[in-house]
């Protein structure tokens, strides 16, 4: 039986490079031990690409009215569709290499109930990766000549045990609002959500937002009922609001960063009317923390 199960509801794969990138994540996955691979939806080029890399598809999956597939029925077909003891959905364009299965063979192994998830480095690939020999220390050294890590706002993966995360509220995927709940149930209902930064290296394919009405990510229907189906902006919860680290295969509390206290003080200043001059401080405590967090932690 593998120890973990990948699952992740890829975007068509009509655009060439949205293609590529797609196919480097996916394949990146396959390569990994102890790992199985789930493409869940019927979208253009899934069941072709699942058939070539040899991993499984599962097409029929419930979709909002604006034809996106629900979260809530993409992790009940990760449920169902597999016995590994440890989940994790990832987005289709993230490259995740052996250091995630240490990592959350490494935490199973500490607590019961967890979450784990962490900053992403964004880099700019346009064709095909090579992985014969020794693929991952080469993705490494590109990600340490040319990667650029990302704030703690960009959370592109998520592990965790089997038992959890069986009923989600009915997000659409890829829209804003609803990794940041995932980061706030893990908080609010068994308090183990784990940034696991330092022990994951997450690659980040860069690419554009043609896939999305308007190519905006904030402002369009469907990122406004996911912030509502969150809980609003005080439960949109990101890796700062994380209340353990994992650091060499070992769970610790957070050390203190001055981006951890701005969060703090940002979530006192928050509100979901978007007014007055706390909402206008905590936007720029928030600027402040995404030029800290997009700095490289040792």
């Amino acid at each position: 039986m593998n120890f973990v199960t990948i699952f992740a509801a890829p975007k068509p794969f009509t655009n060439p490079h949205i293609a590529v990138i797609q196919r480097n994540a996916i394949e990146a996955w396959k390569h990994l031990k102890e790992v199985e691979v789930i493409l869940i939806g019927d979208e253009p080029g899934i069941s072709e690409t699942a058939r070539e890399l040899g991993v499984k598809n599962v097409p029929q999956v419930e979709r909002a009215d604006e034809g996106v597939p629900l979260v809530s029925s993409i992790f009940k077909i990760a449920h169902v569709e597999t016995t590994s003891p440890v989940l994790c959905y990832a987005n289709a364009d993230i490259i995740l290499m052996q250091d995630m299965v240490a990592a959350a063979r490494h935490v199973s192994e500490q607590v019961h109930d967890y979450l784990i998830v962490g900053q992403r480095w964004n880099l700019d690939l346009k064709e095909p990766l090579d992985f014969t020999g020794d693929w991952e220390s080469r993705l490494r050294s590109d990600v340490a000549q040319r990667g650029q890590c990302f704030s703690s706002w960009g959370i592109d993966y998520f592990i965790f045990p089997r038992h959890l995360y069986s009923e989600v509220p009915d997000f659409s995927v890829g829209r804003v609002a609803w990794d940041n709940w995932m980061v706030y149930h893990a908080r609010s209902v068994f308090s183990m959500a784990i940034d696991a930064t330092l022990d994951i290296l997450a690659v980040h394919q860069n690419h554009d937002y043609s896939h999305l009405p308007g190519q905006k990510l904030y402002g369009t229907e469907a990122a406004r009922i996911n912030l509502e189906m969150a809980g609003g902006r005080k439960r949109t919860y990101n890796i700062l609001d994380t209340n353990r680290e994992l650091v060499n295969g070992r769970i610790r509390r957070p050390q203190v960063r001055l981006a951890r206290w701005l969060r703090r003080l940002e979530l006192l200043l928050i509100n979901n009317e978007q007014k007055g001059w706390g909402w206008e401080v905590s936007l720029r405590l928030q600027r402040m923390q995404k030029q800290l967090t997009s700095k490289p932690r040792r």
